[in-house]
């Protein structure tokens, strides 16, 4: 039997996994033998995907968070430690965006609001900063242990709009490759960090921005399936492969990159 791909028992913890690419890919891991943990904000909607995923045999649980609170994430890790003994996997998938920091057709930069923008910063960068910083520590001790950051196309490139989002971004981009050195150097070749960049796919955050109350696509949406050599959005059911490879011992000498699923988008020019 190959091992590579055996993800069983892996002890996975997902922040800000109660959207809709955490929960899909919460699902997904759970499906296949893992022990996942969901950390959210929202405990409500954290414990109908957890009831969802133990209906169909899964291990999952819920516990309520806030990533840029140290004390909190800590007390989670305490709390994970203590039950499971372990942490294999660490998902960085708490993020999103504020009107505030985003500039409209009709506005300029002049019309950015820096303090809107410093929390999306906050969110996103810092946000990823604190879990990584409490989690990794137990990988540390175990001598083993994958980091998977969430990046983003706007972190390639310079879209229009999202200033706030695609500077956090950027610069999760450059943390993944920082923290895949550091690690490597300092605490062994155990301990992997990589990145998934996703293309566009159809969330609760851009829902309104790239459709319309009907479902066709506003001109941004065109926009994006335009740009898109696929011709369409991703299915958060195709993020799975791309994170269970990167978590596994297939990915064993694979660090520090920022894997894209996109459909194309990044590659196409004309």
């Amino acid at each position: 039997m190959n091992e590579l791909f055996n993800i069983k028992d892996y002890v996975v913890v997902i922040t800000g996994g109660t959207g809709i690419l955490g929960r899909t890919i919460a699902k997904y891991l759970a499906n296949n033998g893992a022990q996942v943990v969901i950390l959210g904000r929202k405990e409500e909607v954290g414990k109908e995907i957890v009831d969802d995923i133990v209906k169909d045999g899964g291990k999952a649980e819920f516990m309520k968070t806030d990533v840029m609170d140290y004390a909190a994430v800590q007390k989670n890790c305490d709390d994970i430690i203590a039950k499971y003994g372990r942490i294999d996997t660490l998902l960085n998938a708490a993020g999103g965006n504020m009107a505030g920091a985003t500039i409209t057709p009709d506005q300029t930069f002049f019309d950015l609001k820096v303090e809107e923008f410093q929390k999306v910063l906050n969110l996103n960068l810092t946000g990823t900063v604190i879990p990584t910083q409490v989690f990794l520590k137990p990988m540390v001790k175990q001598g083993k242990g994958s980091i998977i950051n969430f990046s983003s196309m706007a972190a390639f490139r310079p879209m229009t709009r999202v200033c706030g989002y695609a500077a956090a971004k950027a610069g999760i981009s450059n943390f993944t490759a920082f923290m895949a050195t550091e690690c490597a150097k300092k605490f062994g070749e155990g301990i992997r960090v990589n990145a998934i960049a996703p293309g566009f796919f159809i969330t609760e955050q851009n829902r309104a921005l790239l459709t319309n109350p009907d479902g066709s696509y506003t001109q941004r949406g065109n926009d994006v399936v335009r740009q898109t050599p696929f011709g369409r959005m991703g299915d958060p059911e195709e993020l799975c492969g791309t994170i269970h490879y990167l978590m596994s011992d297939a990915a064993k000498f694979v660090t520090g990159t920022v894997a894209v699923v996109d459909g194309g988008f990044n590659t196409f020019a004309m």
